[in-house]
């Protein structure tokens, strides 16, 4: 986020005041994610074969402890639903995955998910549970769908397909993009944005193989801490 510096200029007896804003470090290069760069708090992700992984339980939940930009891809291919499924803490039975941002903790944190069943759509939500750090604190409190300033329908998935899902997160404006088309657009709010945390990758009840991309921070910020079964 641009910070902003205040000076005070004096010329002659008249004295200026200038608001100069900082630069925004940029973001790096691209980067395969490995299966050891993540962070597993929920479920399992298995190696699938050089830089690919899998999913097969009904609810996976995790990140990548490399520091990053937030900026996220997941190359995929669907399988299906999982062998097991399991409703969420709603007791709502959805299939869905996505990406995670600004993944502070459990409580706090950004979602874009795509749904497949029971409705094909791209969900934008923020969790939001200022005083609640843990999942036996907040479960399933504090979210809020995000209105897009455009969106676009999505393919109804169908098992054997493959895909691409990406997101970027810069300051408040987040874009998700499918097979490199922008599929969705909006402002998250300020408050979601100063959330600081990783990016990561959630399912529920949907199998995938997969390989992850994500963006090098540009700054030389430490790895994530790994807070495994603390999950979202």
């Amino acid at each position: 986020m641009k910070g902003v510096a205040t000076f005070l200029l004096g010329c002659g007896s008249t004295v200026m005041l200038l608001n100069l804003a900082t630069a925004q470090t940029p973001a790096g290069e691209w980067f395969t994610v490995s299966r050891d760069d993540l962070c597993v708090t929920e479920g399992a992700i298995e190696k699938a074969g050089s830089d690919r992984m899998s999913v097969d339980d009904a609810k996976v939940r995790a990140y990548i402890v490399a520091p990053t930009a937030q900026s996220i891809e997941l190359r995929f291919r669907y399988a299906g639903p999982t062998g097991k499924e399991s409703a969420l803490g709603s007791g709502q039975m959805r299939r869905q995955f996505g990406l995670k941002l600004r993944a502070q903790d459990p409580c706090n944190l950004v979602y874009a998910m795509w749904r497949i069943d029971p409705e094909s759509k791209l969900v934008v939500s923020v969790k939001r549970n200022p005083s609640e750090h843990t999942s036996a604190q907040c479960g399933n409190h504090g979210y809020t769908n995000i209105k897009p300033r455009k969106a676009s329908v999505l393919p109804h998935l169908e098992p054997g397909e493959s895909h691409t899902l990406r997101a970027e997160m810069k300051r408040e404006e987040l874009g998700v993009f499918v097979d490199h088309r922008e599929v969705w657009q909006g402002d998250i709010g300020t408050d979601a944005a100063s959330l600081d945390g990783p990016v990561g990758i959630r399912s529920d009840n949907a199998g995938l193989e997969f390989d992850l991309k994500a963006r090098e921070s540009g700054d030389h910020r430490r790895p994530w801490p790994c807070r495994s079964g603390d999950s979202d």
